[in-house]
């Protein structure tokens, strides 16, 4: 299909949500990678993961699970190839979980969700020859708020025998980070509004022990103003000492900064170029930590990023 005539096709089907970006996957390469499809971390339907594991793969490569959005009413993990096809083409292993929506269930029980997909993702890296390999969660606008969830509050990965000390990091774009009152009545009852508890919101769990950040928003983003939520958290993070990079970009808004991970799109915005640069700063960081105690580090490559 034409190049045109999809973006035309997309401009369309994006006004219903994220879950309309299944077009994106026409355009995006289908090899490079081993897709594994449908694989089960949990007894209930919609607990089951993708994995996209490099054709070239390198032994203990990072691996990132990524949560898509949707505000958390819409959304399946089918939709989001490129993302994996993305990540998978930089050497990282890719694991993309679908997690229970609303009605079926509210908050939390969507976090319990991400945190089960992590620790199963922890327990089977060896499967894909990286036992030792660095773990980050990723996540765009309500998978932003899961991923943030995950490597702030520690009670989600508890449940799972874990806590955040196993995140070598986490990427946040376009995330909803302190969104009380919730105005948007697609949330609203997501979150029992107006009975929100204050601290489903990611911002009161900012501390010295939260693991680094790489938090990315659009300028042009009107459905989560990147001020109130990137800005602010941003700041708390760096307040309390956390390695944090952090940029609101320009002629980006909250649909268009997770289409610059599409292979055609990358031109847009170098958004992949800043999430790989900061797993392998940080990856390199965990695995001198792992040598330190015994463990031969993974062979890793200097982190570039482009200028487009």
């Amino acid at each position: 299909m034409p190049l045109l005539r999809t973006l035309s096709l997309l401009m369309t089907t994006l006004l219903s949500g994220c879950s309309a970006l299944a077009p994106v996957n026409w355009l995006v390469p289908s090899n490079g990678y081993e897709k594994l499809d449908g694989l089960r971390y949990g007894d209930l339907p919609r607990q089951q993961l993708d994995v996209y594991v490099p054709a070239e793969l390198k032994p203990d490569a990072p691996v990132v699970v990524f949560y898509y959005g949707g505000s958390w009413r819409n959304g399946e993990r089918a939709h989001y190839r490129f993302v994996g096809q993305a990540l998978a083409s930089r050497g990282i292993i890719a694991v993309i979980p679908d997690y229970r929506l609303y009605p079926e269930v509210r908050y939390p029980d969507f976090l319990r969700d991400s945190a089960k997909a992590l620790a199963w993702t922890r327990a089977h890296q060896a499967d894909w020859q990286s036992p030792h390999g660095p773990l980050f969660v990723m996540g765009h606008s309500a998978g932003a708020y899961n991923a943030a969830m995950l490597a702030l509050d520690p009670r989600w990965l508890e449940q799972e025998q874990l806590s955040p000390e196993v995140l070598s990091g986490w990427i946040g774009l376009a995330g909803p980070y302190d969104f009380l009152p919730i105005i948007n009545p697609d949330v609203q009852p997501v979150f029992y509004h107006p009975q929100t508890p204050v601290d489903s919101q990611p911002l009161v769990h900012a501390s010295a022990a939260s693991p680094p950040a790489l938090l990315l928003a659009g300028a042009e983003d009107d459905l989560v103003d990147p001020q109130r939520n990137t800005r602010q958290l941003a700041q708390s993070l760096r307040e309390y000492g956390v390695a944090t990079n952090s940029e609101v970009l320009d002629d980006l808004g909250h649909i268009k900064i997770l289409l610059t991970l599409a292979a055609p799109f990358q031109g847009w915005a170098p958004i992949i170029d800043k999430v790989t640069c900061f797993i392998s700063q940080h990856g390199a960081v965990y695995a001198e930590r792992q040598a330190s105690d015994g463990v031969s580090p993974p062979s890793s490559s200097a982190c570039k990023v482009s200028s487009r």
